[in-house]
C-alpha cells in the first residue's frame, strides 16, 4: 500500500488531504486519487496481510524445513558413493509394495537424502531414502508438509480453487495500483518536506500524525522492493501469468526455438509442466516431445541419469520417469543460481536428448522473469535476499496496520470515512481513464473496476443511505 496525505498543523477535517495542492485542479486529482487509494486500501489490506505473513515464513522454508525434517532431509553418515538411482526405487517398491515411483531427485550435497515422489494408496506422498543404503527415513502427505500449507495459504488463502487463486492474483495487482497512487499521494509539496515523507516524526505517539508517517514513510522507502516482489510473483498467477507467457512467447524472449536441439520444435498439446516437476518458469510450458516407440527395451534409470551427468546438469536435479509407450523422461533442475537451470527430454529407448533447454537459451524476459522469481522466492543471494524479503514483508504488514489505525482515527460516525468525490467531473473522469489503462493491463483489474462502477451505477447511486455512507 502507498503513502496516506500528511496532516495539516490545524486538525483536518475527516475528508481534507494533509498537503494542499497549490491549484484548484491539483487539489481535485489529489482528491481523486486518494479516494481511489482509500478504497482499494479498505478492501484489499487484509489479503495483503496474509500474503505478507505467508510470504515471509515461506522465505525461510529451506532452514525451518531443515530443522523440522531433518530426520528425514539429511543422512546419519554419508558413504563413499551412493546407490544407483535404479537401485534405489527398486529398492524402495520392493520393500513398499503398491507404490509406483513418479519421479526421484538426486541431491547435490553428500549428507542430502534423495526424494522420491510417489503415490501409496492413491495418495501423491513424498518419501526420503538414504542414497547409501536405499532405506527409507521417512514420508509425508505431499500436500501437508510445512511448505505445501504457506505455499496454499500465500497462493490460495489455504481454501484452495480457482476463486481463491484469483482473489490472491487481484489482490497483488491492485497492491501496484496502492503502491503507485500512494506514491502520489506522497510525493512533497515543497524540497523542504523531509519530515513525514523522508523521515518519521515519532514525537506524538498515537496521533494520526504518528500513524500517518508509520504508514507513508515505510511505504516509500519499500516501494521499489515491494514492486518487485509483486512483479516476481505474478508470472505464477491464473490471469496475468499466462498473459505474461504469451507476451513472451509472441516476442521470442521466452524459450526460443533453437532451444529444440532434435528435429523441429513439436507440436504437442502436452507441456512440461503436466508431466515433471521442479521445472524453472521459463520451461513450464515447453511441448513434450514423443519417444520413438516401435517394440524397443526402455533405457534403465541409471542410463538416463549416466547421460544427464555427461550432458552437465548440475545436482540437485530431478528425474521423471517416462508414461506409457510414447513418454519421455524428463531431467530438470530449478536451482538456486539461476544460471544452471536445465531441462531435458529423452527418448526413452535411445536416450536422445530430444529437448535441452538451458539458461542460456532463455529470452532477454524469460531471463528477467527467472532473476526476478528467485528473488520473490528469497533464493537469489542467499541470507540477504532473505532477510531483505523479511523487511519488506513485515513493512507491508505495518503500512496495512496504520492505515487501518488511521482510518478508525478518522473514521465519523455513520459513515465509512472516504474522502470527499472530486467536484470537477472532468477530473474523475480522467483519473478514471489512468485506472482503465491499469485494468487493461492487467485483466482481473479491469474486470473489478468495470464491476464498481456498474455497482455505484446501478446500486450505490440509487439508494440515499449508501450514497452517504460511502460519500457520493
Amino acid at each position: 500500500m502507498g503513502a496516506m496525505p500528511a496532516e495539516k498543523l490545524n486538525p483536518p477535517s475527516q475528508t481534507e488531504p494533509a498537503i494542499r495542492p497549490s491549484s484548484g485542479l491539483r487539489q481535485a486529482i489529489y482528491q481523486s486519487v486518494w479516494r481511489w487509494h482509500f478504497y482499494a486500501g479498505i478492501i484489499f489490506a487484509p489479503f495483503l496481510i496474509i500474503l505478507a505473513f505467508s510470504g515471509a515464513v515461506y522465505l525461510f522454508k529451506p532452514q525451518i524445513e531443515n530443522y523440522l525434517y531433518k530426520d528425514m532431509l539429511t543422512v546419519r553418515e554419508a558413504g563413499s558413493s551412493p546407490m544407483s538411482p535404479e537401485a534405489i526405487i527398486g529398492k524402495t517398491v520392493k520393500a513398499y509394495p503398491g507404490t509406483t515411483v513418479a519421479s526421484i531427485t538426486l541431491a547435490g550435497k553428500p549428507e542430502s537424502s534423495y526424494k522420491l515422489s510417489v503415490t501409496r494408496n492413491e495418495t501423491s506422498t513424498t518419501m526420503y531414502v538414504d542414497p547409501y543404503t536405499g532405506n527409507a527415513l521417512g514420508m509425508m502427505d505431499s500436500d501437508k508438509t510445512f511448505s505445501a500449507f504457506f505455499k496454499k495459504l500465500h497462493s490460495e488463502l489455504v481454501v484452495g480453487g480457482t476463486i481463491a487463486n484469483r482473489l490472491v492474483e487481484l489482490a497483488a495487482c491492485w497492491a501496484v495500483i496502492l503502491l503507485l497512487t500512494g506514491l502520489f499521494l506522497w510525493w512533497p509539496r515543497s524540497k523542504s518536506a523531509v519530515w513525514g515523507t523522508i523521515l518519521p516524526r515519532l514525537s506524538k505517539p498515537g496521533s494520526r500524525q504518528f500513524w500517518r508517517d508509520l504508514h507513508a514513510v515505510p511505504a516509500f522507502w519499500l516501494s521499489l522492493v515491494l514492486l518487485v516482489i509483486i512483479a516476481g510473483g505474478l508470472p505464477w498467477s491464473g490471469i496475468m501469468g499466462g498473459q505474461i507467457d504469451k507476451l513472451a512467447n509472441s516476442t521470442n524472449t521466452n524459450t526460443p526455438p533453437y532451444a529444440y536441439s532434435f528435429g523441429e520444435k513439436p507440436e504437442s498439446v502436452t507441456v512440461a509442466k503436466d508431466i515433471a516437476e521442479d521445472l524453472p518458469w521459463a520451461a513450464e510450458n515447453i511441448a513434450v516431445p514423443s519417444s520413438a516407440a516401435g517394440g524397443y527395451v526402455p533405457l534403465g534409470l541409471d542410463e538416463i541419469a549416466a547421460i544427464a551427468d555427461r550432458q552437465d546438469v548440475k545436482k540437485p536435479y530431478t528425474i521423471t520417469l517416462a508414461s506409457g509407450e510414447r513418454g519421455v523422461f524428463t531431467v530438470s533442475t530449478s536451482h538456486t543460481v539461476p544460471g544452471q537451470n536445465a531441462t531435458l527430454h529423452m527418448d526413452q529407448y535411445s536416450g536422445a536428448v530430444l529437448t535441452d533447454v538451458r539458461f542460456a537459451d532463455y529470452g532477454i524476459m524469460a531471463k528477467a522473469i527467472t532473476y526476478g522469481i528467485a528473488f520473490h522466492e528469497g533464493r537469489l543471494f542467499g541470507l540477504a535476499n532473505q532477510l531483505i524479503g523479511l523487511i519488506a514483508c513485515a513493512g507491508l504488514i505495518l503500512i496495512a496496520f496504520s492505515s487501518y489505525v488511521m482510518w478508525r482515527k478518522r473514521k465519523p460516525s455513520g459513515k465509512l470515512g472516504a474522502p470527499a468525490k472530486p467536484k470537477s467531473n472532468k477530473t474523475t473522469l480522467g483519473v478514471l481513464l489512468i485506472m482503465l489503462a491499469c485494468g487493461a493491463a492487467m485483466p482481473l483489474v479491469g474486470a473489478s473496476l468495470l464491476f464498481v462502477l456498474l455497482l455505484d451505477l446501478f446500486i450505490l447511486r440509487r439508494i440515499k443511505s449508501l450514497r452517504h455512507w460511502f460519500s457520493i
